[in-house]
Order: C-alpha cells, then structure tokens, then sequence
C-alpha cells in the first residue's frame, strides 16, 4: 500500500492508496494534501459516478465531500484516503450506484399511488414489454404485405370489444386525451364546460388552460353545485363545436349538487349537432361495483351516446400509462389525423402493457391478472391472515409488531370519496420518523405511513411477492439485518 505524499499538489491524487493514513500530518499539510475537484473526478470510480448521475450532480457531491474533509482536519481528524473519499462521493451523489428510477414497495394503502407509478402491470403485462423492448416489433409493420403499417391499428379491435365504441385510437396519457380531442374538434371554436367541472387535476393542470392550449374557447355553462340541460342548451350557438363533460378527479361535491346524465346530455347534443365529449378519468372497463360504484366505465358512456370518450389506461383499466380516446367512427378519425396526434402518440412499450391488459380483460377468467383490479377485490379477512404471518416471522428475530385496521383508498384521482378498509402491520416506535426513513433508505425501499407512535404498513398494497422483501427491509431498519 502506498503512503499518501506530505505536499501533494492540489492538481494531482494518486489513484492507488491506502484507506488510512498511519502517521497523519501536520494540519496545514495535510489540507494542502486534500485533492482538487478535478482530480477527484478524473479517478475511474468517479468517472463511472458521472455516467449514472451526470457530470453536475458528482461535481457538486464532489465539492461537499472535499469541504467536509477539509472541516475533519481542522478538527483534527485523520485524513481520508482516495478510496474513503470515493466512498463518500458515492453516498453523496446517492445511494452508491442505485439508479434513482427504481422499485418501491408500496405500504400506504393507496392502490393507484401517483407518486410511485399508479398501477403495476400484470405479470402478461410486464412480459410484454420486455419481450417488445428486447427487440423489434410490428409497431408499424403489415406483415401480411410486408409494407409499412399504421400503429393505431395495432389496438383499435381490442379497444373496441372492451368499450363497445365504432372506432378507437391511443395517446400517451389521459391529459394528452382530453388536450388532442379538444384541439382536434374545437380549435377556434366555444367548448362549453360547467362551472361545477372546471377543475385541476394532478400537478397542477387545469382543464381551461388544456381548452386554451387546443385553440378552444370555454364557456362556462351552470353554477359551481347545479348545471342543467337547458344551461347547454341556451349558451350553444353557430361558434359551439362540442359540450365537454369532465370527470370530478380529487375531489368529490355533496348535497345541494345536481349534473344531468350523459344520456340526457347526448340527445340534448344532438337535437343541438354539437359533440358530447366525455373525460371519464379512471378508465374504467369493467363493471362498477363496490368502491368503484361511482365511476361511469368507458362502454357505459359510449352506450349512453357520446361522441367521444377518454381514459387514463394506467388507473382502473390497470396498464400502464396511455390515453384513450373511443366513440364514433368519424370522430374518431378527426382526432387520429390531427397534427397533435403523432406528437402525443404512445410509444411501442406503451403499446404492449395495454395491449397484454385488454387481452386479460376480455379472456374470461383472467382479468383477476391485473393488480389493481385483485387489490381491489382483496378482503380484510385475507389481508388480516397475511399480517399475522408478518407478525409472527419478525417475532422470532425480536422484533415487537402486530395487525391493526387501517383505511387506504383507490386513489389516482378515481373515486373520490369510498374507503378501502384495510390491515396493516403495525411497528411501534419512539421515533415514528426516523424508522419511515430508514425504511425509504433500504433496499428495496418501503412507503410506510407514520402515526404517532408506530409505522404502518398497509397490506392491501404490499404485491404477492413482496412479502419476502419487506420482512427483510424491516428487520434491517430495525436495526435486525
């Protein structure tokens, strides 16, 4: 092991060195001995940090180590050799070289959690896209002619079957929906909204900035808590293209409220040839029941009349994320061939998830394949059976926990309002805080959810395979690993 130099210039670091220096050196020394960033940064470990995080971010952890070694001695301290300070560097710039994008267990009760993805595809799901991701596909290849195809074509059967629409086509997202078929069909024309439907959905975007966006021209029709047939009726004119009804998303209005259907409100449109567009956020394609009771599926609403109607794929139709426009054939069409739709067009791993999740929705006796939809149907009596056995494996390496009931919800701007009663694990603790973060630190990280005196884990959230995982993610940050 070689010995670290008394004066080294600040320019210079000798890669290979020792991990502690035994004899250490005078203070003044020693702080000329500490390297320069540059030469911090040109060592191989460095140069490998740099690639997974960026030039930026290693040359700003690599200013903060060098200012705290240079803080350890003044006080005296040792100094830290080329491979301590590396090791430094890395913590700093993140959890060693673990890529920022990465699995979390999710034990908030929250089954469509925003923040960490919304719903986790299908096993089918997941296959797919690494089968299509590996290599190349038929994104746009007619292979019966061997000449180039059109990818909208790819899906529009499967997504016809399961929402019973004339035609059908992709984005992708559910913003991405409702911002295309409003620049398609009401670019410089009035798009009328009621008032009670103007709302903001997640981060912050806000449905009169999307109509300003397409080009369309709201108008306001109703009051915030009551909108009326007859309140289209009147506002309507030569300059309306279309009456756009918006799903509620967060948040969910009680008492004095009323909102005509959307029967009622496509024979209004027609008798007034304008479009019924309809956001119907969650995607649902099933049959709701249950929490879901409130949501208005997607072929509910194409039955029901409308023109057009929209979804989010990665919510209750339980794929990942894509946008969904379905209805009737010529409308359709308008949308499919505006300008905006090859710029909001989803990509071929897009494509694939939605592809394996329509599949398991219309094989009968497969649609149990999907998470959200399993999550959904879970009982507290299975989830209870599932949290003793967690008690039980973290009892035996001393580690004091117990099953509590607990409340999650769908989340993901569906369903405002129902409840999901619940089972968690409960993890008692003087420092609720601290053992949540230290369970995000771990590998793989926990969500949990902090209360006064305990972490909670819902297991509603937790996936099947899981299990094995988080007991050792607790049992580490309980200081058990």
């Amino acid at each position: 092991m070689l010995a670290a130099p008394k004066r080294a210039r600040r320019d210079r670091l000798d890669p290979v060195a020792g991990e502690a220096i035994a004899a250490p050196a005078a203070p003044a020394a020693a702080l000329r001995a500490v390297p320069a960033v540059g030469a911090l940064l040109a060592l191989p470990e460095a140069r490998r940090l740099v690639e997974g995080f960026g030039h930026p971010r290693v040359r700003a952890a690599a200013r903060q180590v060098l200012a705290d070694e240079r803080l350890r001695l003044r006080a005296g301290r040792p100094p830290r050799g080329p491979g301590q300070l590396l090791r430094a560097l890395a913590a700093g710039v993140g959890t060693g070289l673990t890529p920022p994008l990465r699995r979390v267990v999710n034990g908030t009760g929250i089954l469509l959690h925003t923040n960490l993805g919304r719903a986790p595809l299908s096993a089918a799901a997941a296959a797919a896209v690494a089968e299509v991701a590996a290599g190349y596909s038929t994104l746009e290849l007619d292979l019966g002619t061997g000449r180039r195809g059109d990818r909208r074509s790819l899906l529009e059967a499967l997504l016809c079957q399961v929402t019973g629409a004339q035609a059908a086509t992709v984005v992708n997202n559910g913003a991405a929906a409702v911002l295309l078929a409003c620049a398609a069909l009401g670019q410089g024309r009035a798009v009328l909204v009621s008032r009670g439907e103007a709302i903001e959905i997640g981060g912050g975007f806000r449905v009169p900035e999307i109509l300003a966006c397409a080009g369309a021209q709201l108008v306001d029709v109703g009051t915030t808590n009551r909108t009326r047939v007859d309140d289209y009726r009147r506002a309507s004119g030569p300059d309306t293209a279309a009456w756009l009804r918006v799903h509620p998303s967060n948040f969910r209005s009680i008492g004095f409220v009323g909102r005509p259907s959307v029967a009622e409100l496509a024979a209004a449109a027609r008798a007034a040839d304008v479009l019924l567009l309809v956001d119907a956020g969650s995607g649902l394609v099933g049959p709701a029941a249950g929490p879901t009771a409130l949501e208005e599926s997607l072929p509910a609403l194409v039955a029901a009349g409308a023109d057009l109607v929209m979804g989010s794929g990665d919510k209750l139709l339980g794929a990942g994320q894509a946008g969904i426009l379905a209805g009737r054939g010529p409308v359709v069409e308008r949308v499919a061939r505006h300008p905006l739709a090859r710029a909001l067009r989803a990509d071929k791993l897009q494509l694939a998830a939605l592809q394996a999740t329509l599949l398991a929705h219309v094989t009968p006796g497969r649609r149990a394949e999907i998470p959200v939809l399993r999550m959904l149907a879970l009982e507290p009596e299975a989830l209870a059976r599932r949290v003793d056995r967690w008690v039980a494996a973290l009892a035996r390496d001393g580690i004091a926990a117990e099953a509590t009931p607990a409340v999650g919800a769908i989340g993901g701007g569906t369903t405002p309002g129902p409840q999901l009663p619940s089972v968690a694990l409960r993890l008692p603790t003087a420092r609720p805080a601290r053992l949540r973060t230290r369970l995000l630190a771990g590998e793989p990280a926990v969500l949990a959810r902090a209360a006064a005196d305990a972490v909670t884990i819902d297991a509603r959230t937790v996936l099947p395979d899981e299990d094995g995982p988080l007991l050792a993610a607790v049992r580490r940050a309980s200081g058990h690993g």
